[in-house]
């Protein structure tokens, strides 16, 4: 059963169900994506609503199907293992410089200004491109925005390099990302 979110549910929960509600709720109301338009953890979405004069129901509805397309853009570890062995996959990274060096998965390009350049200038925007980080919801933004660049064929590693360790590769080594305060 997938988990729901209704009217009192506190932000920070919604983003737990919904990974990607903050993109959705840029994307469609410019809500979340700068000071001036930010939303609390603790705000509830019924309050975000009140504040911005939204309805409840159709923002609820906008972040399920915002959710439904996340899901439509994943691909799972497994299958991203199949067509790398047969070739053809531009596999990006979109961590940190530190963790790629780490660890990384075998033929990754790590996302960086040069790299970016390179994508964008000279990649075929009709060859496969698989973007990855973490635990899988950054590289959902990094695909958003290439396919606003006009690339027709992008998709995000589900759970991330974390994920592709505890399916496909047990030699490549879990981690956890400190964040500072």
């Amino acid at each position: 059963m997938t988990a729901s979110v209704d009217a009192q549910t506190i932000m920070k929960r919604v983003l737990e169900v919904f990974p990607g509600a903050q993109r959705a709720l840029f994307r469609h109301y410019h809500i979340g994506g700068c000071a001036s338009c930010a939303f609390q953890p603790d705000e509830t979405l019924s309050a975000l609503c009140v504040r911005n004069n939204l309805k409840v129901e159709e923002v609820i509805r906008q972040i399920e199907t915002s959710h439904a397309q996340d899901l439509e853009l994943e691909i799972a570890p497994d299958e991203l293992a199949k067509l790398l062995q047969a070739g053809g996959v531009h596999l990006v990274d979109v961590r940190s410089r530190e963790e790629f060096e780490a660890t990384h998965i075998e033929s990754a390009v790590l996302l960086s200004q040069p790299v970016m350049q390179d994508i964008l200038g000279k990649w075929s925007r009709t060859d496969l491109m698989v973007l990855y980080d973490h635990r899988g919801q950054k590289s959902l933004d990094a695909a958003a925005y290439f396919i606003g660049q006009g690339f027709r064929n992008v998709r995000g590693l589900r759970g991330g390099i974390d994920a592709w360790s505890r399916e496909v590769d047990r030699k490549i080594p879990r981690y956890r990302v400190e964040l500072s305060a």
